[in-house]
């Protein structure tokens, strides 16, 4: 008797030894992260209380069931919109990858969060790792025009423009709307149709709910458009339509800089630029800042602009982050560094960015600009004709091709260049004007 009861204390204190132990190893609950409140101008609006209310019951199913993987769809496509609209994408981007990350481990092949979690590479330009995830959801879903938008955005960003062009007639085969007309736009742009990218931008306004913020950076996009044709009257019209349908809209505000500093009115563009720079976080915003402070004669404030740049991308750029994903930012540091005289970095990262897409238009551009700027006119010649390869009439492109090309023994070309960049938009950036005027 004495002999059952000790074996039995022994099994009993074995189990619960166990249990203490499985206890004390037991990872902690994941936490769901959370949504941040805005701050400034942005907090005011009507849309921002829907969505904060929207994400708080989100938040509250996922807590009530941890496995409530439609509620966490929906919470990390909120956190993606969440970031185009504050451009905290630092924190967003990451917090919908975990989310998306977290669906994906007990179900693999959720279509619209492959999408999603493809959606987010590419805004972290992470691209073959998009493109690759991308092609892994179009079997299981080859009927849906996202997927080929994300398609065709991802071999875009690779050089595959061939690819991009069947991607997007696919997509607008399957859905003309705001995102396929915004697609088809880009393309005829690069391809150096400015009339007929303008008209299908204008299709893709018209095609969007006025004020929702994928509508308003629509428009903005079309007034862009407008000021690489030189027309500035249009562009600020559009710009001021922006703002009426979405007060305070920073992108529209910095759109408005943009056609003042291109009419030389540098003091009133600094305002708007300084303005949209205090509502989001948007490193273009201070890239401008520095060039529109040089301008205006404050080489202190531009030096220390140039700076702040480069560390709000510095510590992003060719850097894993936490969740496995950095924010590739190379191609941009390129051109911060130039605007402090620190060739030898901006050479590095233009370096980095063409290993890694080697044939897209814009980072061979980059990498031309960057070795002219360091006398490598003969390697700067070969890159710009890569940039060159869809007939792009960009007047900034054209007139950096012109200086490369004209450095590099093709002189009449450069100067040829020179005068159709001008003749398309006399309102090119003043410094750049000024290099090329020389030569007409």
């Amino acid at each position: 008797m004495r002999k059952n009861l000790y074996i039995i204390l022994v099994v009993f204190t074995g189990v619960l030894l166990a249990c203490i132990f499985l206890f004390a190893k037991k990872a902690p609950e994941e936490k769901i992260p959370p949504f941040k409140d805005r701050q400034g101008t942005i907090a005011l609006s009507g849309e921002w209380l829907n969505s904060k209310k929207a994400m708080e019951g989100l938040l509250a199913a996922i807590e009530i069931n941890p496995n409530d993987y439609k509620s966490m769809l929906s919470l990390s496509q909120a956190y993606i919109q969440e970031g185009r609209e504050t451009g905290d994408h630092g924190y967003y981007d990451k917090a919908a990858l975990e989310l998306l990350d977290k669906i994906l481990k007990s179900q693999p092949s959720n279509f619209d969060a492959m999408c999603c979690k493809a959606t987010v590479l590419l805004s972290q330009h992470h691209f073959a790792e998009g493109l690759d995830l991308a092609q892994k959801a179009l079997p299981l879903n080859p009927n849906s025009a996202f997927i080929y938008g994300i398609l065709c955005d991802a071999n875009l960003e690779l050089g595959s423009y061939d690819n991009a062009v069947k991607m997007a007639d696919k997509m607008i085969s399957l859905r003309p709307d705001i995102r396929s007309y915004s697609r088809v736009s880009y393309l005829r742009e690069i391809y150096g149709d400015m009339p007929g990218a303008i008209s299908v931008m204008k299709l893709a306004v018209s095609a969007g709910y006025p004020g929702l913020e994928q509508t308003e950076w629509t428009r903005c996009v079309l007034a862009h458009l407008y000021e690489n044709t030189g027309s500035l009257d249009s562009a600020e019209v559009q710009y001021k339509i922006a703002l009426q349908e979405r007060a305070d809209y920073a992108f529209a505000i910095a759109g408005l800089g943009r056609v003042a500093k291109a009419k030389g009115n540098y003091k009133e563009a600094i305002g708007y630029y300084e303005k949209a720079k205090s509502m989001i976080v948007e490193f273009s915003f201070s890239d401008e800042l520095t060039d529109l402070y040089r301008l205006n004669g404050e080489n202190a404030k531009a030096n220390e602009n140039a700076k702040e740049v480069i560390a709000m991308l510095g510590p992003n750029a060719n850097v894993e982050g936490e969740t496995g994903h950095g924010h590739y930012a190379d191609k941009e540091l390129a051109y911060a560094y130039l605007k402090i005289n620190d060739v030898t970095n901006a050479l590095k990262h233009a370096m980095v960015e063409f290993e890694r897409r080697p044939e897209n238009i814009d980072v061979a551009e980059t990498l031309a600009w960057v070795e002219y700027k360091k006398g490598e006119f003969a390697e700067a010649n070969k890159h710009i004709n890569t940039a060159l390869k869809t007939n792009s009439k960009n007047p900034v492109l054209l007139c950096r091709a012109a200086l490369i090309k004209i450095k590099a023994g093709e002189a009449e070309k450069g100067k040829a260049m020179v005068k159709k960049a001008l003749e398309s938009n006399p309102f090119i950036d003043p410094e750049l004007k000024k290099e090329v005027s020389t030569y007409l």
